[in-house]
This record gives structure tokens, C-alpha cells and sequence, in this order.
């Protein structure tokens, strides 16, 4: 902790050309598995900071990883950089206004996400030069966090086996440490095989594979009201089985996720979807296959990281945002519900203040609320492997959702700018702390094996399932 103040000097001195890696990484988004233009920005970063790089990594062509240091304890600072698609935006823009293109916007803000984990990477590794202390810093670059669960294929390959300690960020609205309280998942597909008839002059010579999806939708709605208030299922269809409604639909492909706080509810839910499916496969006189495409673990908490990330946190601050900062996020607020807002108050166990655009304060750890369940995260693989802690960073107006136009429309933005470079700062610090202070790696490794004593990690990626790796070629633009 000692090391803080000096630290946060070495973030200061590399933050330019990683807020240009975040604004180049913004300009190309990129889906799961193809994010090659996003990850070659990443190696040439890399490069030209001076690490020692490896590619394809966990035989991932998306996956990148630099190292500097020698010796001593491993810590991984791990990135992300994937996008999402349908949320194309222009940058700035207070209005809906997508970009020509194919439509995918970071909506996320994972090009924030990966390039403030490598700008706190490089300051590590400057400091551990410039200091002399033994240890070495990763930066791992990891494809395919929106549900394709990039890390937990890398987990698998045993990429993080010789790692210590491994940190990692989110953007969000509030500077806090990520609580972990993020679900277990498994998207698993279910293929509905009928027969083709002509829907008028021979119905009865048709089994319906569509009949057999929409059944088992009505099945799993009426799953939800029997199963544990913090699981999670959703579906989409992948192939509805064509547009012609005097043709019975022979084939139907639809998307399940199913979630849960624990991972053995996840696989325990995830059974009972599929019985479901099989109950409405039985029912329409048609046969389902279940493939599952990936899957991720829970979070596992270490207090002895997260004190230690709080700390730094209650030193540095909150972002130095300023007037035009809040300018922009009062804009961008006019484009919020009053429940937008109040939502994003209440989930962090703070009162609603409709006067406040954006953080101005550190929130105690934990917060009021308690655990804040935030969707998934492919770093819970992580966090069953190695000791694992994770800050929330503050890089958008209060009220904004994730997965929006508004996230994407202030990825660029110089407050998304400064809170990127802060929770850096927050990153470093917690890493320097690890590489200093061998009590604190002790005690957080301890911790870490007494949760696995109760229950050891499982994959949720059965080891058959294979990355669907998007390569260039195949992308329709």
C-alpha cells in the first residue's frame, strides 16, 4: 500500500496512447470469438510497451497475453474488448444515431475494459523496473466475455494454472469493488426435428417443430415460478423454422440461457429446461437435441483482495471529473427514465439523488444493498482458479444501462477517458500491494483454498464444446 502514490504516477506517465488503444478498439467492435482487428490493436500496444507477447493464446487466434518481470509471484490483469451487436452508435450523440455498418457498438464498454487493464499492466511492469522488485505482470487479453465464455475455454486450457493472484474491472456508474455476486450460466441450444407438410391440404401428416418450441416455452414459464427468486432463463430463437405458414415448420433452433447464483443450481435448473424439452418434443410427436455452446461459473469473493483493492480505492479518490464532464452526463441523463436513475441508486444501496450526473464518492465495501447481482462474468472461471478481485470503475452518467445506445455513445468520451485511467490507478496499486506484500498473497491464497475445500470448481463447458471461432471470412458486413 506503500506503493501507491508511485505507482499512480507510472499510470499517469502511459495514459495517452492506452486512451488511444480504447478509442481505436471503440471504432472497430467486434463479436465473440472475432475480435481479430481489436486483439492485433492490443498486440501492437503490447509491442511497442515493451512486453514479452504470446498469441493464440489457450489456442484461442482472439486470445492474447503479454508478460514482463522476473520471478517472483504471477499476477494477471486480465482485458476484454468484445462487442455486442445492434448497438452501433455515434460518439457523443445524446439522441439514437447508428453508424452505417454492421451494427455491433460496445455498449459494454469493454474497449474500455481491456485498455485500462493493459494501461495498468504497463505501469506494473515500469514499476517493477524501475524498482527492482522481483515478479512478473500479465496482461491477458480474453475474446468473447458476452457469452462466450472466452476464459472459461482459456481456464480449461490451463492458462491461469501458474498464475497467483488475477484482477479485473468493469465500467459501470458507481467506483466500488465488483461484488461477487455474479451468476453461473449455460446458454444451451435445443434443435426440434418434425416432419414437413403441407398445412391446409395434409396437416395431419405434419409434426411441428415450431409447436414443439412454443411448448416449451410455456413449460419453462411455468418452470420460473418454481425455482430459486435469484435464477435466471431466457430464449431466443435461432431459426424459426421459415416464414410460410401453409408449411409445417420441420426444424426449430432455439436459445436457452439459464442462470443461477451457485453453479450446482445452474446445472440443477439447466437439467429440469431440458426435461421440459423433452416433455414437448414427446408431446408434438417430434425428437430435440441439446448442444451446449458455453457456459460460466459463479464469482468466488476473496476478502483479503478486496479489502486490499478498498483501500486503494478510499486513496486515490473518486475520478477527477469536471464541469464539462457533468455537463455531458446531464445530457445524457435527459435520455434516462426517472427509474433508470433511481435503479441505479437503489442497486448500490444509496439513496436516489436526481442531482447527481456522475460518481463523486468511493462507496463502502459492501455496500448498504449487499451483494449486487450483475448479470454473468467469464472471470468467475477465473475466480475458481486463482485467487480473483475485481473493481467496478466509474466511466458513464449515473442511470446508465449496460447493453444500451447510451453506454456505447460515451465510450469515447472524456469521462469515460478519466474513469478509465482511475480505476487503472485502483488496479496497479492492488498489484504493486500483491508484489510487496507476501502476507497479503498468503492470506488471499488461503482463502481462496479453504472455498475450494467446500466445492471444488466444475465446468460448466462440457470438454467436447469447441470455441465457434468467427474468422474474418466468415463476417457479414
Amino acid at each position: 500500500m506503500r506503493n501507491s502514490n508511485e505507482i499512480w504516477d507510472f499510470v499517469e506517465a502511459r495514459k495517452e496512447p492506452l486512451i488511444a488503444l480504447s478509442d481505436a478498439v471503440w471504432a472497430v467492435p467486434e463479436l465473440n470469438f472475432g475480435e481479430f482487428r481489436s486483439v492485433a490493436l492490443h498486440g501492437a500496444t503490447l509491442e511497442s510497451e515493451g512486453f514479452r507477447v504470446t498469441r493464440d493464446v489457450g489456442g484461442l487466434p482472439t486470445a492474447i497475453m503479454g508478460e514482463a518481470g522476473e520471478g517472483g509471484p504471477v499476477i494477471a490483469i486480465l482485458g476484454e474488448y468484445d462487442a455486442l451487436p445492434g448497438l452501433s452508435q455515434q460518439a457523443g450523440a445524446t439522441q439514437p444515431r447508428p453508424l452505417p455498418g454492421d451494427g455491433n457498438g460496445h455498449a459494454c464498454g469493454h474497449n474500455l475494459l481491456g485498455s485500462a487493464s493493459l494501461l495498468a499492466a504497463t505501469a506494473v511492469k515500469n514499476w517493477l523496473a524501475a524498482t527492482g522488485t522481483p515478479g512478473r505482470v500479465r496482461y491477458y487479453g480474453c475474446p468473447a466475455e458476452e457469452g462466450g465464455a472466452g476464459k472459461g475455454f482459456m481456464v480449461r486450457a490451463g492458462v491461469f494454472d501458474d498464475v497467483d493472484a488475477a484482477i479485473s474491472w468493469h465500467p459501470f456508474c458507481f467506483a466500488t469493488i465488483f461484488p461477487p455476486a455474479a451468476l453461473a450460466n449455460v446458454r444451451l441450444d435445443f434443435t426440434f426435428t418434425g416432419r414437413a407438410a403441407h398445412a391446409a391440404a395434409a396437416p395431419h401428416l405434419g409434426r411441428s417443430a415450431l409447436d414443439a418450441a412454443e411448448l416449451m416455452n410455456i413449460g419453462v414459464n411455468y418452470l420460473r415460478e418454481h425455482m430459486l427468486p435469484t435464477s435466471r432463463i431466457h430464449y431466443a430463437y435461432q431459426d424459426a423454422g421459415g416464414v410460410a405458414p401453409n408449411v409445417v415448420q420441420a426444424r426449430t433452433v432455439i436459445r436457452y440461457t439459464v442462470r443461477a447464483a451457485e453453479l450446482e443450481d445452474m446445472l440443477a435448473l439447466a437439467e429440469r429446461v431440458r426435461r421440459v424439452a423433452e416433455g414437448a418434443a414427446m408431446m408434438t410427436e417430434t425428437t430435440v437435441t441439446c448442444a451446449v455452446i458455453s457456459g460460466m461459473a459463479n464469482l468466488l469473493g476473496n476478502p483479503p483482495l478486496e479489502a486490499a483493492m478498498q483501500a486503494n480505492l478510499e486513496r486515490l479518490g473518486p475520478p477527477p471529473f469536471d464541469a464539462a464532464d457533468q455537463a455531458f452526463a446531464r445530457e445524457m441523463q435527459a435520455t434516462f427514465t426517472e427509474q433508470d436513475i433511481a435503479s441505479a441508486f437503489r442497486q448500490v444501496g444509496l439513496p436516489v439523488d436526481r442531482d447527481t450526473a456522475l460518481c463523486d464518492m468511493i462507496l463502502p465495501y459492501p455496500t448498504a444493498a449487499g451483494p449486487v447481482i450483475l448479470g454473468s462474468t467469464d472471470v468467475g472461471d477465473v475466480s475458481w482458479t486463482v485467487p480473483t478481485v475485481q473493481a467496478l470503475g466509474a466511466t458513464c452518467a449515473i442511470g446508465t444501462a449496460l447493453h444500451s445506445w447510451q453506454m456505447t455513445a460515451q465510450g469515447t468520451s472524456a469521462l469515460a477517458h478519466k474513469g478509465m485511467v482511475h480505476v487503472a490507478k485502483i488496479m496497479a496499486a492492488t498489484a504493486t500491494d500483491l508484489l510487496s506484500d507476501p502476507g497479503l498473497l498468503d492470506r488471499a491464497k488461503q482463502d481462496h483454498a479453504a472455498k475450494l475445500r467446500q466445492r471444488p470448481y466444475v465446468s460448466p463447458i462440457p470438454p467436447e464444446v469447441q470455441p465457434p471461432v468467427l474468422y474474418p471470412d466468415q463476417v457479414v458486413g
